[in-house]
Formats: structure tokens, sequence, C-alpha cells
């Protein structure tokens, strides 16, 4: 059936209305394989008719809903019900959106806009779970802090006892990270220019280039965007940049750029002075990334697409570059805060296939690096068997390189849950969960160790 959609002429729109467009968008969510996040944009964009002050209301109760996937369906399960969109949001409202029965049936009304009148079962769950909150004293810990089975054994073994407080934080919403591009801005005024706009904006307690505003407005009343004066960046992904520590001159490649956000970073670390090369096997991201590298005002990125890890490309330039980085591609559990259902549909590889790929990656990337050269390895990841196993392994086959202490890459880094890697989490840092190794191969001969051809 297609249903009335909202009407150019309306100024407002009642909450029974979100509601059945908020059901529209979760079926749109559960049914392509794509991040959450780009259906949003996707949805809003056919839809032009739903009226902006009101895409705020539907994309927080989406994200309410994906935030608490584990929670309601373990109360369907309870009572007998299917875990459908629907069941869902109705669980949702009754469990943590503060409504009532008799509230929940008048929105569920059939009327124009409305969704569909409650079936004899809905209203026999809206019974069941009167009087109930969305966490249950007999739920187990995986389903009370939204751990999926794939993930479970290895952040328990990561965090220990600390896996409580760490998971509790990946369930909060990310705050927006911004980082200044210092080729076109300052940060002092670029900060200035957010409050002026009524933003709660604060400079980052890390990066030197970050600014962090802790609400999350509409990204069109942020013209410095659209100049390229700012980024969007999590504030742990811009101490990635800042553990490569690319400096004016040097020839850097970033291995893995896909859509170039790292590549940026470092590029105006080096105030457009020296050689980037931005890598992917993705050659779309990389056209959409260079459109970012010009809005930026930076000239010394060069894009360069390959064919796979262990491209011709990369032997041909073995020895070639001061700095690597190795931005591997992972299970992103330490994005939980921005994505939350990644932790449910695994859009890429799982993680068996991740590991023995990332592997190969840094040891054809690490062939780029020039004696006394960096090599960084990182992820956005919170297990140790893509991190500290990954590294160890690495060293262990490569005897030329050596681990860069933290402190001596990243001192402002007080807390990491390693003394010789940055490792981020929401819990300690109110990041993402990011991890980074800085490797030096030593200033002796290249290693005669070759990656697969």
């Amino acid at each position: 059936m297609v249903r009335p959609r909202f009407q150019p002429d309306r100024v407002s729109v009642t909450f029974a209305a979100i509601l059945q467009e908020t059901l529209d968008l979760t079926e749109e969510v559960d049914a392509v394989a794509r991040p959450a996040d780009a259906v949003v944009s996707d949805f809003f964009r056919a839809r032009r008719d739903i009226p902006t002050a009101h895409r705020g209301p539907i994309s927080v109760l989406l994200y309410a809903l994906l935030r608490h996937h584990a929670r309601l369906g373990w109360w369907l399960k309870r009572h007998g019900r299917p875990d459908t969109p629907r069941n869902r949001l109705l669980a949702w409202l009754m469990l943590g959106g503060g409504k009532t029965r008799d509230q929940v049936q008048a929105l569920f009304s059939g009327a124009k806009f409305a969704p569909a009148p409650l079936t004899d079962q809905e209203r026999a769950l809206l019974i069941k779970l009167q009087g109930a909150r969305v966490d249950h004293p007999t739920m187990p810990d995986d389903v009370r802090y939204e751990c999926p089975d794939w993930a479970a054994d290895g952040l328990h073994r990561r965090f220990g006892d600390a896996f409580a407080s760490e998971m509790a934080a990946m369930l909060t919403p990310a705050p927006l990270d911004l980082r200044v591009n210092p080729i076109k801005a300052d940060r002092a005024e670029m900060l200035s220019a957010l409050r002026a706009l009524g933003l709660p904006a604060e400079l980052s307690p890390l990066s030197p280039y970050g600014i962090r505003v802790s609400e999350r407005p509409a990204l069109n009343r942020l013209p410095m965007l659209k100049t390229g004066e700012v980024e969007i960046q999590d504030e742990g992904s811009q101490m990635v940049a800042v553990v490569v520590d690319a400096k004016p001159g040097d020839r850097v490649v970033d291995f893995c750029a896909g859509a170039g956000g790292k590549t940026l970073a470092i590029a105006a670390q080096m105030k457009n002075k020296g050689h980037v090369i931005a890598c992917d096997v993705l050659d779309g991201r990389l056209k959409r990334a260079a459109e970012r590298f010009r809005r930026a005002g930076l000239h010394n990125i060069e894009t360069r697409p390959l064919a796979s890890e262990t491209d011709r490309w990369v032997k041909r330039h073995k020895g070639g570059f001061d700095r690597v980085l190795v931005d591997a591609p992972c299970s992103g559990t330490g994005t939980w805060r921005r994505n939350p259902d990644a932790r449910w549909r695994v859009l890429g590889p799982g993680l068996e296939a991740l590991l023995p790929l990332q592997a190969r990656i840094l040891a054809s990337a690490a062939r780029l690096v020039k004696p006394g050269g960096r090599l960084v390895y990182a992820t956005c990841s919170l297990l140790a068997e893509e991190n500290e196993a990954q590294v160890a392994a690495f060293l262990a086959a490569h005897p030329a390189f050596r681990v860069v202490p933290l402190s001596e890459v990243a001192p402002e880094i007080t807390s990491s849950a390693h003394p010789d890697y940055l490792a981020l989490t929401p819990a300690r840092h109110d990041t993402d969960g990011f991890f980074a190794a800085a490797l030096q191969r030593e200033a002796a001969a290249i290693e005669t160790d070759a990656a697969p051809e």
C-alpha cells in the first residue's frame, strides 16, 4: 500500500507521523546491506517533503532503536513476539520512550500519516511491557551492553573487569569532532566562529587540531565545512595522523586511504610541502576523496588505485617513503558509538577473513618504508587479535623494524591501555576506539623479505 506523504504546505508534523516515517526508515535499514548512516542520507534525500525540523527526531528515534537492538530483541523473545521493526518500535516506546499503553495506542491510530492501528497481539504485548524498563536484572551482560556474539569473547579478554564500563560508554551517542585545516584556518578563529553560531564548542583535549561540539547540529549550519576550513573527524582518528608525524617535505603513503580523512590530516601537517600518495583498492572512493582534497586547498596529494595489497606498484617503489600509514580494514568495533548497526550487520569480511588480510597488507606496505622511516599500523578496532597480536606477528617476521614507544610519538596520551601503542577507548578518552603502532625501520639495508606477488 502506498502511504500518503507529507504535503509541502504542512506547518507541523505530529509525533505519530514521525513514528510512521521512522518505521519506513527502519525497514529500509533492515532491508539493504549498507551502513545505516548512508541509508538515512538517501532516505531523506528521496523524501524532501519531510519538514527539516522533523528529520532530527526521526534520526534520533532510529538510532535509539539501533542502540537498543539486543535488549529490545530480548524483550520480544521473552514475550514470544517476532523481532520486526514495528514490534521493536512498540517495545521502545513502552520501555525507553516514556509512553503509556494508552498513549501508544492513540499514536497508532491509522489516521493520515500515522501508523496502522494495533492488532490484538500488539495490544497484548503492550500490556506485558507496561511498567517495565529497557534493562532487566536477568539480562545477560552481553545483551545488556549490546555486545554481539562474534565479538564478545575478544572484548571480554581485552577489557576484563572493565568490560561493563567500556561497553556502557559505547552505548552513548558520540560528540561531533572537527579537525581544523591549518592550510585554510586557525583553530582559535574556528572555535570562535562555532560559538558565534550558538554551538557548545571546546578545544579537543588530545588533538592539536581538534574542536569538539557536544551536540549534533544540522551540518548545513556549518559553513566552514563547505569551505574546507574544517573536516568532520573523530579525535581518535586525528591522533592516528599525529602518530604518523609527517614533516614538510616528506614522502608519505596512506596505503588504505579510503575516503581520505587521515590523508587530509597528514597532508595538512606537511603544510602542503612534500608528497602524499593516497592508495586504495576501491578507485571510486579515491575519486570522491580527490574532491575533498581540492576543497581543503591541498595540492601535495596524489591518488593511486591499487589492484590489490601486493600491486606491482609497491615493489617498484620499495624503500622510497619516509612515512607509510596502514589504516587497515578491520571489524570497526571501536566505532560502535557512531555506527551501532555495525554490531549486528557485518557488511564486509568477517573477523576470520580480516585477520590474514591485515597481515598481508601490513607486510606488503612495509616494503615501501625507507631505512629510518616510520610504518604506522592502525585500526578502529578494540580487539587485540587485530591490534597488538598483528603487530607482534609482524615484528617477529620483520626484525628490521622496532617499536617507537608512545611516549615518543604522542606524549599527551598518558592513559593508553598499552605503554607502547596508541590505544584509545570511549570510556578512557571519549573518542572512538582506535589503535596505532609506530614501527621504525632501522637505518640498515632494506630487508629482502617479499610479500606475495
